[in-house]
């Protein structure tokens, strides 16, 4: 066996166990608050979130899940809040994607958490960027109390849901509520700024107030049932549409709703028979090496992803560490801007290390950005990057110029940007990527990636600097050993914060999946943007 071989082997080893470790953190994840709460909602009559959007989508298709991990490891103090109770993505019903959003009442009954509202928002913009329909199915408690203040008054909080109703309302966005469990306070508003809203009888439930409350606060004495139940807002108050004997006969009639929508404008995104890579996606396994500072040429990486393995480059001998080109995804023709991992030689003779922005790739990539919007092609951004050039010929050079034109370019293009971080995604180069901050319509990472402002060796180097010398002001000494053991204390406390779980806990991507799900994360993203039409492209200011 060649050295060669070996290396693709090892990388392939330790690639495959992070893929093991997602599937196992997913499948834990998906349970919610467990077995026994999910047998609780059983015996109510009831399905649990994941069954009913199961239920409602298609047969036979793909449910793309956002935030799966969010809240992963956080709100441990109260026995934590797995994927911030609530589960949200892209699903098609009757052949039309739409958002889903169904409360997961295994996790404190539904209450929201922090990020629980963080989701629903991320939700909401999906919908209001791409124009998509949201259904929501409503079984939440309220907002978690104890977090209150956490969640309750600020732009980005729980209200900024109620707004976004009315906006989406306003675009001509569809919305469809199913109340099928409890809908408390605040969160009544939410079906009910919706198009239309259904209940189930005898589980659903909806008021401002709770008996309980409605008691301490005006001394009535009443249950919920009558209070707020089916029959109340079906043929009293008038304030639900319909309603239906359990969750599959509600479902039901939201998918009939949904056989009745007319077509809409589409953007004219191109798409053709799709062909599988001629490459074998597999193989990515063993291309990314398991040491981030090995080199590897992220072309193999492209060959492996986009259609029949044709990548078409574009100034292909000029800005080396950045590859652009034009390829198809899923049959959808797409623009590339990938960072190239290997080091490069240029027509001066110079070598310019493997994942790093200078000022000729910025500048390449600003003009094949621009070249996209005008001929209406979806941008693809997948990042291995370290940042930019630093030190004195790069700026002298005007790095900074040149970093600045391919930013504005990427901020200010409206095709749709979808974002697959693969390995580094690092300070400055994080931005000029498109990462979180840059409205990415998705934005998804490898098992492999890490997010930072710098690699964690750097970062924990320049850290134990400042504590020592914070140390030596105040006139202690310290050893090499107790230097060694901070060091190590700095270096794995920021690891943990590399993670790409970390990240997805924040919601700072979308979600962690495997490299071979890639294909169809971009697809199903570039069909659901699809349904927006592309408005017309101003780049602003940029220096020449």
């Amino acid at each position: 066996m060649t050295n060669a071989e070996l290396e693709f082997n090892k990388n392939e080893d330790q690639f495959k166990q992070l893929a093991a470790l997602l599937r196992t953190k997913e499948k834990k994840t998906k349970l919610g608050g467990g077995e026994k709460k999910i047998d609780e909602q059983h015996l109510k009559g009831k399905l649990t979130a994941r069954e009913r959007i199961d239920y409602l989508v298609d047969k036979g298709s793909r449910f793309l899940e956002i935030g799966l991990f969010a809240a992963d490891g956080l709100y441990q103090d109260v026995g934590g809040c797995p994927s911030a109770g609530v589960v949200t993505g892209i699903g098609y019903v009757h052949g039309r994607p739409c958002v889903i959003v169904a409360n997961d009442a295994t996790v404190k009954a539904g209450a929201w958490f922090p990020m629980t509202a963080k989701k629903n928002l991320r939700a909401q913009e999906i919908a209001m960027e791409n124009r998509l329909p949201v259904i929501y199915l409503v079984d939440s408690a309220g907002v978690f109390l104890p977090m209150q203040d956490e969640i309750f008054p600020d732009k980005e909080h729980f209200g900024r849901q109620f707004r976004n109703n009315a906006k989406m309302s306003a675009m001509g966005i569809i919305q469809i509520a199913a109340i099928m469990g409890s809908c408390v306070a605040g969160g009544a508003y939410l079906p009910i700024m919706s198009d239309e809203a259904m209940i189930v009888d005898k589980t659903g439930s909806i008021f401002l107030a709770g008996s309980y409350l409605v008691k301490a606060a005006i001394g009535e004495d009443v249950d919920n049932e009558t209070l707020g139940g089916a029959t109340t807002h079906c043929e009293i108050s008038g304030v639900t549409d319909n309603k239906f004997p359990n969750d599959q006969a509600c479902l039901d009639y939201i998918r009939s709703l949904f056989n009745k929508v007319g077509a809409q404008e589409k953007a004219g995104f191109d798409r053709i028979k799709p062909i599988t890579p001629k490459e074998k996606p597999e193989d990515i396994f063993g291309l990314i090496p398991s040491d981030r500072t090995k080199p590897y040429d992220t072309t193999d990486i492209i060959k492996r992803l986009v259609d029949d393995s044709i990548f078409d480059e574009y100034k292909a001998q000029y800005g080396k560490t950045l590859l652009c080109g034009t390829a198809r995804i899923d049959g959808w023709a797409v623009g590339i801007i990938a960072n190239q991992r290997k080091v490069v030689k240029t027509k001066k003779g110079e070598m310019q290390m493997g994942g790093v922005i200078y000022s000729d790739s910025a500048d390449k990539a600003a003009r094949f950005i621009m070249n996209c919007n005008q001929r209406k092609i979806p941008l693809v951004f997948l990042q291995d990057v370290s940042g930019f050039m630093v030190g004195s010929k790069a700026e002298h050079g005007g790095i900074i110029k040149d970093g600045a034109k391919m930013v504005n370019a990427m901020a200010n293009s409206t095709v749709p940007k979808f974002t697959i971080i693969i390995g580094n995604s690092y300070g400055a180069g994080n931005y000029a990527m498109c990462g979180k901050a840059y409205d990415p319509r998705l934005i998804f990472a490898w098992p492999t990636a890490q997010i930072a402002v710098m690699s964690g060796a750097s970062a924990a180097k320049t850290l134990l600097q400042i504590r020592v010398n914070t140390l030596k002001t105040q006139g202690q000494q310290i050893t090499r050993e107790e230097e060694e053991s901070l060091l190590k204390e700095i270096t794995d406390r920021y690891n943990d914060q590399l993670s790409p779980y970390y990240a997805a806990a924040r919601l700072w991507v979308d979600g962690v999946i495997d490299p071979l799900e890639t294909r169809h994360v971009i697809s199903m993203g570039i069909e659901a943007a699809n349904h927006a039409p592309v408005e017309k492209f101003n780049v602003g200011v940029i220096q020449t």
